[in-house]
């Protein structure tokens, strides 16, 4: 292949150059048609609403009451549609959503602030009374900043790297109804005012109610337990003999085969139950009480599940013994339901817990560490022309924050994999923080104070 001659290379720059300028352009028009289609809506309602008290008040002067059925607000609940009113807006470090992480668990130090608003209650402090006993509540919020307020059946979760799965499936923010729910941490309450942690909201994001987070109900690994130590209110010896024979039961599960489970379940059994009926009838010294103390209830309950193991076992035997040309029935499909009292019931999807998508590697420059350690902690008093942190306690907390943020990569999946442009601006407390990302790892370049909070200091 032949060199480019000069005048094909400055012609081929020519139009390099003039494909980046359509791209801003049309990158530019996109964010205008977005305003304008949200400043449209916004007008539309406020007309609908004009036209709404305009049409209720002419229904009042001209023509009679429409019925109850129709008018009253416990119709409308009925039928599903309600009026929404945002009991507060977020003060997040999180001030764009490009770098917020997409769930509370990716960034700890990540803080918020969430203030009552006295249009919902006289006295928002009086709401929050006895919340502060409480580790962590559920935040019901809105994905306000989805531009487009379009929705699919399916999307692709930046975790499946491009892989379509059903939006019910994933937290996508992009849904029917745009609501949002995450699990933060209370770190406590002053006033009308709630402080929060580990949290995944944008600055600005309207809550519509917070909830505490009781594991008793919340959680299904705590049901289990709960569950299986609500066998017997009358006496504790059974539970006691219930327990043993779990943990033993999962001890050998752990170690042993499916027929070794069998066999040392049906000894267990056998030594909880005594050998015959004479023994069960014998009278009992102060000391052999204390060994069986089992009620003569337990007695036939754990007579019969041994006869049923036992069964179980000869039956697979002749099985496995018998040649007979006889045809067997074909066996009936397991389905794994819920297993109180043997086994945590609760799954999740692969994905989640073995991503396509591997965690990166956060690396900072010897230039962008001490950029970092400029910023003052939040606790600091006294004037100073250096930065400081509004929400993250010090230059520690912050450099842990940007590896949380970076490591679980906050690209989509289009700048991942089809965008050359491998550097990444976020925003993080008062700093914003320019990266590139490479193979496997993500480097910090840069960490620079917000504009807007320079000129306030």
């Amino acid at each position: 292949m032949r060199p480019l001659c000069d005048c094909c290379g400055e012609h081929i720059n020519k139009l390099n150059q003039q494909v980046s300028v359509m791209r801003k352009e049309i990158k530019n028009l996109r964010q205008i048609l977005d305003s304008a289609v949200r400043a449209h809506r916004k007008h539309m309602a406020s007309l609908q609403s004009a036209v709404s008290k305009m049409g209720l008040c002419g229904a009042d002067k001209a023509s009679p009451a429409p019925p109850p059925s129709q008018a009253s607000p416990q119709a409308a609940l009925e039928r599903g549609n309600i009026q929404t009113a945002p009991i507060g807006y977020i003060s997040s470090c999180f001030s764009v959503k490009n770098g917020t992480p997409r769930q509370p668990t990716i960034c700890g130090p990540s803080r918020a602030e969430l203030r009552i608003q006295q249009s919902v209650f006289n006295n928002p402090d009086h709401a929050l009374v006895g919340l502060e006993q409480y580790s962590h509540v559920w935040i019901i919020f809105l994905f306000h900043k989805n531009g487009q307020l379009n929705y699919k059946a399916k999307v692709k979760p930046p975790r499946l790297n491009g892989q379509r799965v059903g939006v019910y499936s994933t937290r996508s923010p992009h849904r029917p109804n745009a609501l949002g729910l995450t699990l933060a941490k209370l770190d406590k309450i002053v006033g009308d005012r709630i402080h929060l942690s580990d949290i995944d909201m944008i600055d600005g994001t309207p809550v519509l109610d917070i909830k505490p987070y009781i594991p008793e109900y919340d959680s299904p690994c705590t049901r289990v337990s709960i569950d299986s130590e609500a066998c017997d209110p009358n006496t504790d010896q059974p539970n006691a003999a219930a327990d043993e024979e779990f943990n033993i039961l999962n001890l050998y599960k752990e170690k042993g085969t499916e027929s070794n489970v069998k066999r040392q379940r049906t000894d267990v059994v056998g030594s909880l139950v005594p050998r015959n009926a004479s023994e069960a009838d014998a009278p009992v010294t102060d000391s052999s009480r204390v060994q069986f103390s089992l009620s003569k209830d337990l007695y036939n309950v754990l007579e019969e599940v041994k006869t049923y193991v036992t069964q179980n076992e000869l039956c697979q035997s002749e099985d496995q013994v018998s040649e007979s040309p006889k045809t067997m029935p074909p066996p009936e499909p397991t389905v794994d339901h819920p297993c109180y009292g043997e086994e945590a019931y609760s799954t999740i999807a692969g994905w989640i817990t073995d991503p396509p998508v591997a965690s990166l590697d956060v690396r900072f420059t010897s230039h962008a560490e001490r950029e970092l350690a400029e910023f003052l902690p939040t606790h600091h008093s006294g004037p100073s022309d250096r930065p400081r942190f509004q929400f993250l306690q010090n230059p520690e907390e912050a450099a842990a924050a940007i590896r949380g943020v970076l490591s679980a990569d906050p690209r989509s999946v289009y700048r991942r994999t089809r965008c050359r442009d491998r550097l990444f601006f976020f925003t993080l407390d008062t700093a914003d923080i320019t990266c590139w990302f490479g193979q496997g790892f993500a480097e910090v370049l840069q960490v620079r104070p917000v504009e807007r909070h320079i000129s306030s200091m």
